[in-house]
C-alpha cells in the first residue's frame, strides 16, 4: 500500500508540472504573437505615411475618398430626420394666458377654483379672471357674475358652438351680433377669448338695462325674454356666482358644489289667434329670432 500511495503521489506531482508547463507556454505564446501583431501593424502605419509622403497625389485621392464617405452618411442621418418645426418667437405673446402670481389675492383665488372645478389650465383662467375684473370696472358688472355666465355658458372652453350657433366663451350668437365685432377684427374673433369676453358683457349689460333688473337681463341673454321662464338658467348662474363671491371673500367652497337645474323655458300660453304681421306672418312664426334663443336656451 505504501509503495501505491508513492507512485500516485509522484503522478500527481508530475500532472501539475505538467499544467504549469503549458500554461506559462501558452501565456509566452500569446504575448509573443499580441507583441508581434503589434510591430507588423506599426510598420504598416509607418510604411503608408512615409508611401503618402512620397506620392501626395495618392494621399489627396484617400483623403478625398474618405471625406466623400464620411458626407455620404452625414447625409444619409439627415434624410431620417424629420425637419424641425419653424420657428415662432412671437407665440408665447400671443397666447391668452398671464402669471398667477401678478393677479391680487381674490383674482388668484378665483382663478385657482375655476380651474380645479372645470378641469383647465389656472394661467389661462388667470388671464380670463383678470380681463373679468377690469371688464367688470369699466361696465359696473360684477366680474363674478361675468365668470359665472361664463362658465355656465361653456366651462371655460374657447372653441364651445351651440347647435344654433352661439360661440365661444360666452357663448354670444355671432351672427346676430355681429357689428360688434368689428372692432376685433371681424366674426372669427368670437373664438379669441378676450374678444369673446367683452362682446360677451357689451351684450350682458344691454340684456341688463333692457330688462330692468338683473334676473330680467339673465332671461334676455339666454334668449328666453318671451317665454314664461327662462327654464332655471339664471338660478343656476346667480348660484354659481354666490360660489366665486365667497372664493374671492378668501371663504373655502368645494369645488364640488352641485348647481341647481335647467330645463327648457316655458312658452308662452296663446288662448287668442295670433295677429298677421306685416308679411302675412303670423306673430309666432314671425319671431324666429325667440324661436332660435329658445333653442340656444334649451341646449
Amino acid at each position: 500500500m505504501s509503495n501505491r500511495a508513492s507512485v500516485t503521489a509522484i503522478y500527481r506531482a508530475c500532472m501539475r508540472s505538467a499544467g504549469t508547463f503549458a500554461r506559462d507556454v501558452g501565456t509566452g505564446l500569446l504575448e509573443v504573437s499580441h507583441n508581434s501583431l503589434a510591430i507588423v501593424g506599426l510598420a504598416v502605419v509607418c510604411g503608408t505615411v512615409l508611401f503618402s509622403a512620397a506620392r501626395p497625389d495618392l494621399r489627396e485621392g484617400a483623403e478625398q475618398h474618405v471625406l466623400g464617405w464620411l458626407l455620404a452618411r452625414q447625409e444619409a442621418r439627415q434624410a431620417n430626420v424629420a425637419p424641425p418645426e419653424p420657428a415662432n418667437p412671437d407665440a408665447a405673446t400671443r397666447v391668452t394666458a398671464a402669471d398667477i402670481t401678478s393677479l391680487s389675492k381674490p383674482q388668484a383665488s378665483v382663478a385657482t377654483w375655476l380651474a380645479r372645478r372645470y378641469r383647465v389650465a389656472v394661467e389661462p383662467v388667470g388671464r380670463l379672471v383678470q380681463e373679468a375684473w377690469e371688464s367688470g370696472q369699466r361696465t359696473g358688472l360684477d366680474p363674478t357674475l361675468i365668470l359665472a355666465v361664463m362658465a355656465i355658458e361653456s366651462s371655460f372652453n374657447p372653441f364651445a358652438q351651440s347647435s344654433m350657433g352661439a360661440q365661444g366663451l360666452m357663448q354670444v350668437m355671432t351672427r346676430i351680433h355681429d357689428e360688434k365685432y368689428e372692432r376685433f377684427g371681424g366674426t372669427r374673433a368670437a373664438f379669441d377669448p378676450v374678444s369673446n369676453l367683452r362682446v360677451g358683457v357689451q351684450v350682458l349689460k344691454e340684456c341688463i338695462a333692457r330688462a330692468g333688473s338683473l334676473e330680467g337681463g339673465l332671461k334676455h341673454y339666454v334668449g328666453a325674454a318671451h317665454f314664461a321662464d327662462d327654464g332655471g338658467y339664471a338660478s343656476k348662474v346667480l348660484a354659481e356666482q354666490a360660489n366665486l363671491r365667497r372664493v374671492a371673500d378668501g371663504k373655502w367652497v368645494s369645488v364640488y358644489v352641485t348647481l341647481p337645474s335647467t330645463t327648457a323655458p316655458t312658452p308662452v300660453e296663446v288662448k287668442s289667434p295670433a295677429p298677421e304681421s306685416s308679411n302675412g306672418a303670423t306673430a309666432p312664426q314671425a319671431a324666429g329670432a325667440d324661436q332660435v334663443a329658445w333653442a340656444r336656451a334649451a341646449r
